[in-house]
């Protein structure tokens, strides 16, 4: 049997920030990644209440930083409006005046205190500022939150670049854990020969879970498909270090009843084959790499 012709398959990323159009099992095609997980440098991101040199009364200041907070949330930042606890980074802000108008400035700095960047957001009528307006206040918030997101990714990627020991710098210390689940073969030549592909696109596969960054385990199901066919579903999971998913790859083949009961062959070449390329999306965006 030729695999590559005669299994007609459809594969799914799920990760933690969404999917674009993503790899096609036995297509041998690799398309273009979705948006990809930010990954800013904070455990948490403080956005204390503003400064008396906001203009604003003490409700006004704590109202724009929740909007500013709960923008950036939307954006994948993690982020609380509350005063800095210790170990979070925090967000300062710093008004300029003009005549009319408002350009508050925003200062990203680390648990030490040290400022590590910063932007301006759109000017705002000053009216509207200081009147405390909500539609404002939330409109200039979204304006903001992907300027600053931006600049959280620059300083995380930076701070990436000086480790020796960061994901930036090596490769991903992999496990594949053993394939449960399908018929025959089908555990021992998945397992084989997805232990066999990550390796060919530049991460370190390794026999121990000692010290590794990533884990993908793997699970067969059966069922059945339409025109009397069975439907084989392959789910590759990937779980960092310390057990969190991290994403989801899924196939699903309609086969013929009993293709796969004893013998995988070029089934589990092709099929782990092109999940790897799938995985290893998933690994370089929780890695926080670019792409």
């Amino acid at each position: 049997m030729n695999a590559r012709r005669a299994l007609p398959a459809l594969l799914v990323v799920a990760g933690l920030a969404g999917c674009g159009r993503l790899p096609r099992p036995f297509e041998g095609h690799v398309g273009a990644v979705g948006r990809k997980l930010e990954r800013p440098p904070p455990a948490r991101l403080a956005v204390p209440p503003l400064p008396d040199s906001s203009g604003l009364s003490p409700a006004a200041e704590a109202a724009f930083s929740a909007a500013l907070a709960k923008a950036l949330v939307g954006t994948g930042v993690p982020a609380v409006a509350a005063a800095p606890a210790r170990g979070d980074w925090r967000l300062d802000f710093t008004p300029h005046w003009g005549d009319a108008h408002l350009i508050p400035h925003f200062t990203v700095v680390d648990p030490a205190g040290k400022p590590q960047g910063g932007i301006d957001g759109p000017a705002i009528s000053a009216a509207a500022w200081t009147g405390a307006e909500p539609g404002a206040f939330a409109a200039e918030a979204a304006a903001t939150a992907p300027a600053l997101t931006a600049l959280l990714r620059r300083i995380r990627l930076a701070e990436e670049e000086s480790n020796p020991q960061s994901l930036v710098n090596r490769p991903a210390r992999i496990v594949v854990a053993a394939v449960t689940g399908a018929p025959g073969d089908g555990d021992a030549a998945l397992t084989r020969e997805m232990r066999a592909d990550l390796p060919r696109l530049g991460e370190n596969v390794q026999n121990s879970s000692k010290n590794a960054d990533f884990t993908v385990k793997g699970t067969v199901r059966f069922g059945p498909a339409p025109a009397g066919q069975e439907r084989v579903e392959i789910a590759w999971t990937v779980l960092d270090a310390a057990g969190h998913l991290q994403g989801k790859v899924v196939q699903l083949h309609d086969l013929p009843p009993g293709t796969v009961d004893r013998f995988w062959g070029d089934v589990a070449v092709v099929a782990a084959e092109q999940a790897a390329a799938a995985i290893k999306v998933v690994i370089d965006r929780a890695a926080g790499l670019p792409r």
